[in-house]
């Protein structure tokens, strides 16, 4: 009976030992525990970029850049951060516009991107030219909008929009936002 005893109390010590130390090599410290669990993005980077768009089996558009990076994120998106330049067809592959910007980011959930920088879209039909320092561009809808001044030159005049604007991405029609300059109105007064 003893010598169970005895062995009760060394079975219990080693036991109590063990656990202490289990708990004391579990202490970690919480700087390192959270860099374990922190979520690491992405980034791919390509450089002579030269990309086509296309809508059921036509090219639409043509994109160059020297530099882009593509952000694996919950959101992920292409970020062009040394200038882009788009060249758009219409259903004849021929350029009916080009888009140049110093900077563009592209959320791809949204199929929308944002322009910045002297941000230049002309017109080859036209002629117009649309300037401004940012623009988003809805690839969806196929126009281009801003909510910041802009100006709008054409053959004839020059149109500045204040609080910005929408355009076609071809840029053959325009909703202007507090704009000033010339501008033509039909003679029943109401917009064609």
């Amino acid at each position: 009976m003893r010598r169970t005893i005895r062995t009760y109390h060394f079975l219990t010590a080693a036991l109590l030992m063990g656990c202490f130390f289990v708990f004391a090599a579990c202490e970690n410290d919480q700087a390192v525990v959270d860099q374990l669990f922190k979520k690491k993005i992405a980034v791919e980077e390509a450089k002579d970029v030269e990309s086509y768009m296309s809508q059921s089996g036509i090219t639409k558009a043509k994109l160059t850049s020297p530099y882009m990076l593509r952000v694996q994120a919950d959101s992920p998106y292409l970020e062009f951060p040394r200038t882009l330049h788009v060249d758009f067809y219409d259903d004849s592959t021929v350029i009916e516009s080009t888009l140049d910007a110093r900077y563009a980011k592209y959320v791809e959930y949204d199929h929308k991107v944002l322009l910045r920088d002297s941000v230049l879209v002309q017109s080859i039909k036209n002629g117009d030219t649309l300037r401004t320092q940012e623009l988003w561009w809805d690839q969806d809808k196929q126009e281009f909008y801003t909510d910041k001044p802009a100006h709008v030159y054409q053959r004839d005049k020059i149109i500045f929009a204040k609080n910005g604007l929408r355009a076609a991405q071809n840029l053959t029609s325009y909703t202007f936002y507090s704009s000033s300059g010339p501008m033509l109105v039909p003679s029943n007064g109401l917009p064609e």
